[in-house]
């Protein structure tokens, strides 16, 4: 007898979905690998570190650093409570609209200080935002977006919204986790 046994990195394609589960848990391991990981790592720390760098060199501003680490993760947090209390299944926004909303709120509060200078505390708010849930997004091994990470592992759910800077690290990761599925035999073909 023959078994493939693969190891599912997205929990995205998880059969829970498919065989009627209605609770979302958070999953116990890591949905990620070490290129998703390590990029997370790497865009987090150069979000995040290239803000606080600035603002060692060229003074700082707490204001920025309430509303992206306490501010916008309350609002999305929030958010993901009340949506969660209306609709327990999980959250999939992971087509191309899912993306596209993803970016356009980001470049929106990145590019306050383009079009909104009196609130171009946002563009850093929003790097502080985003660098600090990629690094904890890496730290959980969550595949999703980092914008869910802090509300996901609050409220031990598992929503998800298309995030297009991991996306194609994390469907390659996955592609190539299928290719080296395990094949186990029961040592010479014996049907028992």
């Amino acid at each position: 007898m023959r078994r493939v046994v693969f190891v599912e990195l997205n929990p995205a394609t998880s059969p829970a979905p498919r065989l009627g589960a209605s609770a979302v848990v958070a999953s116990k391991g890591r949905a990620i690998g070490v290129w998703g990981t390590a990029a997370r790592i790497l865009i987090g720390l150069l979000l995040a570190g290239g803000v606080l760098y600035g603002h060692a060199m060229h003074g700082w501003h707490p204001v920025a650093w309430l509303l992206g680490l306490i501010v916008f993760p309350a609002v999305v947090l929030a958010s993901l409570w009340w949506r969660a209390r209306r609709n327990p299944g999980p959250m999939r926004a992971t087509g191309p609209l899912g993306h596209a909303i993803n970016v356009a709120v980001f470049l929106a509060l990145y590019l306050t200080w383009w079009y909104a200078p009196a609130v171009d505390v946002l563009s850093d708010a929003a790097l502080i935002f985003y660098g600090a849930s990629m690094l904890l997004a890496a730290a959980r091994g969550y595949a999703g977006c980092e914008v869910l990470a802090v509300s996901n592992a609050l409220l031990r759910r598992d929503d998800q919204i298309g995030c297009a800077p991991f996306w194609p690290v994390d469907a390659a990761e996955a592609r190539l986790t299928q290719r080296r599925a395990i094949t186990l035999t029961d040592g010479g073909g014996d049907e028992r």
